[in-house]
């Protein structure tokens, strides 16, 4: 397979974290905390962070809000979690901002929703956001939603559709509106005086095949980073998968500079899952590495115990356990591939193509657990204790690949 490669993106700096160009594609989200609750907030950002949000979006919707955010920043500095957060704004943000210096001043980005930012005074309420960003040497993020959509311009957009001699639907006409106000906004924002490389653009929509054209379209109009998300996800399976058909068709073709998995929570769900999605898409994708990743098999007929799903549980729990260590002491261990499979069909196989994999006796096989590194045999494991053994297996192939060097082919003692 090629390499990955992405559009041609300037680059924005956000609170020191580099989005577009060649750099990483960014992880972000997004607290669901009453900002003005301090204490709740600060520990759910610290918490996103944690688990890999490279930057974190509060809302910031009252005056209580946006007084909250300078203390918000502090605290995350002095928990040691000073992960970028960013302003989340709506209807009356030109006047928090205004009203409220160190909020702007805390805040690594503004986000506008150029559709709700006031309906007699769009544009003059745009500007003083923009002007506010530019004065406190902030970046902007034009975020269009389908849901919010400026009508005036989809008025426009559809009266001069309906005067075509042959007209698009309506649902073309949705889309063209939805790029143009986006370009529309930058174009406002920088003719107000903010630096073209301080501008980030997203357009989204809650259907996989309209974010799709939404985004080809606009990558195709401008160089500016694009953020990528569907406006709203869903809960559990639903929300996992619609998010990944539609960032991964995107991001497959180099469109993309950061992200947000937008999942609605269970209640009292981790609010962290939305990141750990994100995160398996990219490295899914093969676009970056977060944590090692571990295969199995389904099983089937041949696999009728479930010591292979509860090992594949086992070893999953033990690396995500593992990975704040080996991050620190083993630089590369989050590109490690395990794999922990059921029987003879595939079992050695698949183990073979994986670092380190442990093939399972299935049913009515000899009960044996043949260990494969690096695409030889090493060991076979046999008894009661296989779990530890192969969890010790691993933690010593570890240390000995990403802390001394690459050991040699299926020795590493």
């Amino acid at each position: 397979m090629g390499e990955w490669r992405r559009r041609a993106a300037v680059v924005t700096q956000v609170g020191g974290v580099p989005v577009g160009g060649h750099h990483p594609v960014v992880v972000q989200s997004m607290t669901n905390t009453d900002t003005a609750d301090v204490e709740a907030t600060v520990a759910q950002v610290a918490a996103l962070a944690a688990a890999g949000s490279e930057l974190v979006r509060v809302t910031v919707n009252t005056e209580e809000a946006a007084q909250a955010v300078p203390r918000i920043v502090e605290q995350l500095e002095a928990r040691g979690a000073p992960v970028p957060v960013i302003g989340d704004f709506h209807y009356n943000g030109h006047i928090l901002l205004s009203r409220y210096p160190e909020c702007a001043r805390s805040l690594a980005k503004y986000r506008i929703n150029p559709g709700n930012v006031g309906s007699k005074r769009r544009d003059e309420n745009f500007r003083t956001i923009v002007e506010l960003a530019i004065a406190n040497d902030k970046p902007v993020r034009i975020g269009v939603n389908w849901g919010s959509l400026d009508q005036d311009l989809l008025t426009q957009l559809m009266d001069e559709n309906a005067a075509r001699p042959e007209p698009a639907d309506a649902g073309a006409v949705l889309m063209e509106a939805i790029v143009e106000s986006a370009l529309r906004s930058a174009a406002l924002a920088e003719d107000t005086g903010l630096p073209h490389d301080r501008i980030i653009l997203s357009a989204k929509v809650s259907s996989v095949p309209e974010l799709v054209a939404i985004y080809r379209k606009l990558a195709s109009l401008c160089d500016y980073p694009l953020h990528l998300g569907l406006t709203e996800a869903g809960m559990g399976t639903k929300g996992v998968v619609v998010t990944t058909a539609g960032l991964a068709i995107l991001l497959a073709e180099g469109i993309g500079d950061t992200i947000r998995v937008s999942l609605t929570p269970r209640p009292g769900a981790d609010r962290a899952d939305e990141v750990r999605v994100a995160q398996q898409v990219l490295q899914s994708l093969g676009i970056r590495s977060f944590e090692p990743q571990v295969s199995a098999c389904p099983g089937c007929g041949r696999t009728t115990s479930t010591y292979f799903q509860q090992l594949a549980e086992d070893i999953q729990s033990y690396v995500c356990a593992q990975m704040p260590v080996w991050r620190e002491r083993y630089p590369g261990a989050e590109d490690l591939k395990v794999a922990v499979m059921g029987c003879v069909v595939n079992g050695p196989g698949e183990s073979k193509h994986a670092h380190i994999g442990i093939s399972l006796p299935g049913t009515f096989e000899e009960p044996k657990a043949p260990v494969y590194v690096d695409g030889a045999h090493y060991t076979t494991l046999r008894g009661g204790h296989i779990t530890e053994e192969f969890k010790a297996i691993l933690e010593e192939y570890v240390a000995s690949r990403y802390g001394a060097g690459v050991p040699a082919r299926g020795d590493f003692r």
